[in-house]
């Protein structure tokens, strides 16, 4: 009877093992998934500003230095690539300082455009910043989710008894975005 005792307790515990081992993976791929859906809106901005310097371009005599400073910007944030199985804090803060860099290059183009009112008029440029606008409004939805699957990832992986299935399998922890340095201050916009 003891004996089948021994097996009753190791089968229970290897069936636990199991099922935590398996729920990590689950909560592992929920962030992949979070961070594959940042990327995909990251890439949805980067595809549509050729489209926005374009119709900027053509709509008027536009300072050279703020294009440029869009395209270059542009050009840094898209050269940046992570894996998601292989995010660390320090290269999502350089990720970000390339998205960050980008948004204010942008910024300083919309900004700009207010002294062009044939270009605001325009309905190719209307659209465009309609679409970037949303974007933007994605990028921060995907970076909640991501945040909120890190977080319930990285809450799960450390909890008692799962931290010890977690530690011997090598799950790690998943960093968060977190706002720039500056961005409790309002932007200021000069005209």
């Amino acid at each position: 009877m003891k004996k089948y005792a021994i097996w009753i307790v190791l089968g229970v515990i290897l069936l636990w093992a199991i099922v935590a081992y398996n729920g990590l993976i689950g909560s592992k791929e929920t962030v992949n998934k979070s961070w594959s859906n940042v990327e995909n809106q990251y890439q949805r901005r980067a595809d549509l500003i050729p489209n926005l310097v374009n119709t900027v371009k053509g709509a008027a005599d536009f300072e050279k230095s703020t294009l440029e400073a869009v395209t270059q910007a542009r050009a840094n944030a898209t050269g940046i690539k992570l894996d998601a199985n292989d995010l660390t804090p320090e290269k999502l803060q350089q990720f970000e300082q390339a998205q960050a860099q980008l948004s204010g290059a942008l910024s300083r183009l919309l900004v700009s455009v207010e002294k062009y009112p044939d270009l605001k008029a325009t309905q190719n440029f209307q659209e465009l910043q309609s679409q970037l606008e949303g974007t933007e409004n994605r990028i921060n939805e995907a970076r909640r989710q991501y945040n909120d699957a890190a977080q319930a990832y990285n809450e799960g992986r450390q909890k008692f008894p799962k931290v010890i299935i977690a530690n011997l399998f090598g799950f790690t922890s998943r960093p968060y975005f977190e706002a720039a340095k500056g961005a409790d201050k309002a932007p200021e916009v000069k005209f």
